[in-house]
């Protein structure tokens, strides 16, 4: 009995470590492609580059009765569609300052009892040498 407990515990345990890695980990694009290249913080960049700026959308709103109803927190954060589209806007204010590529791009999603919100930054940058 003792074992068939201990047993229910780690599965219930690795099952909420698996729904936490799921929402922290959705990604920002599955497979979009973007008119410049877009190169996320745990990825390298091989070709010299000179740096334009620093870009960010960010936001911050209140919760709705929805997602403070359940107290498990299923209904807050982006989904992946949601995070493709800020990447389409984040990419588009690189393209108008003249980037070639979005370098260090992070996302980030932060909730409390009654708020919510994200921020989505990169660094716009021009190759050299081409």
């Amino acid at each position: 009995m003792i074992f068939k407990r201990v047993i229910t515990v780690f599965i219930f345990v690795g099952f909420v470590a698996f729904l936490f890695s799921c929402a922290a980990g959705i990604p920002i694009s599955s497979s979009s492609k973007y008119p410049i290249e877009v190169v996320y913080e745990n990825q390298s960049i091989e070709r010299p580059y000179s740096e334009i700026g620093f870009l960010e959308i960010s936001s911050e709103d209140s919760l709705t009765k929805d997602q403070t109803a359940d107290k498990r927190m299923l209904f807050r954060g982006n989904d992946a569609s949601t995070k493709e589209l800020l990447m389409a806007k984040l990419v588009l204010k690189a393209q108008k300052i003249g980037a070639d590529a979005l370098i260090n791009v992070k996302y980030k999603y932060y909730t409390s009892i009654d708020k919510e919100g994200y921020m989505l930054s990169g660094t716009a940058v021009r190759y050299r040498g081409e």
